[in-house]
């Protein structure tokens, strides 16, 4: 049965509520729509308007209030939520919850980005080899994974807008693209990618500064990755520039499971 599935950085659930976020989910129709970034508690989501367009909602919130986040909504009611990866320094800051189907299993994962100097870059560094890890012992209880979110890394120079001057940008650094490298070789397609190989000019996030977006001057950091495992059943990538609640866009993907 064909599900229709997005992630998305929201940059603040209720933030994206106020420019009519609920109604754009009613228009869009997805069975599962995974999201970083909500910045918010559980008690600060109005879960009551997600109820009543048909989704049950999952959320798992850092304990630094309006930081982090993800969340989980699905009209598909799961069988198991699985709240964090058992890491605490991680789980304190609420980057990853995953829901388990009959026979797959969805991630919504929000890695950090190290964007903010040494510390947190090394932080990054230290959640990408721990995650890695986890996802590795993870793949073999659940073979049918979709780990969505926003990866905060640029895979390729197809990527990124100025491949050149960003060589040394967090996000772009080698270390991080050779880890993409190793991530994908445990068994797991970059789906839009594979779906749209020669796709140029594609990006899922954009600065503020400079009229990036209007520019396109812009970063793919956002991803569903999938087992190789679903690779016969994926059906259409995409991603939704012109859908504006956020400095990121939706990332879709329709798969038949």
């Amino acid at each position: 049965m064909p599900q229709k599935i997005v992630t998305y950085n929201v940059n603040g659930i209720r933030a994206a509520i106020k420019k009519d976020f609920i109604g754009w989910l009613q228009k869009a129709d997805l069975d599962i729509v995974c999201l970083q970034e909500t910045k918010a508690q559980p008690l600060q989501i109005p879960t009551e308007l997600f109820e009543e367009i048909g989704y049950h909602s999952y959320w798992y919130s850092a304990e630094k209030k309006g930081y982090s986040s993800v969340g989980i909504l699905t009209k598909i009611k799961p069988k198991h939520i699985e709240y964090g990866m058992g890491i605490d320094k991680y789980d304190r800051e609420g980057r990853v919850i995953r829901v388990d189907y009959d026979d797959f299993s969805v991630m919504s994962v929000y890695i950090p980005s190290g964007s903010s100097g040494e510390e947190r870059q090394a932080f990054k560094i230290d959640f990408l080899n721990d995650f890695y890890k986890y996802i590795k012992k993870l793949k073999k209880k659940h073979p049918n994974l979709l780990i969505t979110g926003d990866y905060n890394i640029c895979h390729k120079a197809i990527d990124i807008h100025d491949p050149v001057r960003n060589k040394r940008s967090p996000g772009f650094l080698p270390e991080e693209r050779a880890w993409m490298d190793q991530f994908f070789d445990l068994g797991f397609l970059d789906s839009f990618r594979h779906l749209n190989p020669e796709a140029k000019d594609r990006y899922s996030w954009w600065s503020f500064r400079a009229n990036a977006r209007n520019n396109n001057k812009g970063w793919r950091i956002d991803y569903i990755a999938a087992s190789k495992t679903l690779e016969d059943r994926l059906m259409e990538g995409d991603m939704w520039k012109e859908v504006k609640h956020s400095d990121h866009c939706p990332v879709y993907l329709k798969i038949n499971v």
